[in-house]
C-alpha cells in the first residue's frame, strides 16, 4: 500500500513539471542569459512548505509561459547554487532580471502574492 501511494504521488509531482524547468549548475548560466525575469524556485523533496507551492509555481510557470522562465533548483542536488544564493531556507524563490537578482522570497506564499511579483518584474 505504501508503495503504490509513493509510485502515484511520484507520478502525479512528475506529471506537474512541465513548465517549470531542473536548473542545475551546468544550465545555470544558459537559464539565466536572457532579457525574461528568471524566477529559480530553491526546494526539497522532503520539504512540506515546497511540496505546498510546487503547484502553484507549476500554474505560474504556465500562465506566463514564455515571459518569465521558472525554474527548480533541487538543493540536495546543487549545493553550489544553494551556496551561490545563500539559501538556508526553502522555499525561497529568487527573481533575477539581466542576472542580477530583483527579490528573494523566503516560504510558502499564495498565488496571489507570488503573481503580484510576477507582474512587477516581468
Amino acid at each position: 500500500m505504501t508503495v503504490m501511494l509513493l509510485m502515484m504521488a511520484t507520478v502525479t509531482f512528475a506529471q506537474t513539471q512541465q513548465f517549470a524547468k531542473a536548473v542545475t549548475a551546468a544550465n545555470y548560466e544558459q537559464t539565466i542569459s536572457t532579457d525574461k525575469l528568471v524566477v529559480l524556485d530553491f526546494w526539497a523533496s522532503w520539504c512540506g512548505p515546497c511540496k505546498a507551492i510546487a503547484p502553484i509555481v507549476e500554474e505560474l510557470a504556465k500562465e506566463y509561459n514564455g515571459v518569465v522562465f521558472v525554474g527548480k533548483v533541487n538543493v540536495d542536488d546543487e549545493e553550489s547554487l544553494s551556496s551561490k544564493f545563500n539559501i538556508s531556507s526553502i522555499p525561497t524563490l529568487v527573481f533575477m532580471k539581466n542576472k542580477n537578482v530583483v527579490e528573494t522570497v523566503v516560504g510558502a506564499k499564495t498565488k496571489t502574492e507570488l503573481k503580484v511579483l510576477f507582474d512587477k518584474y516581468k
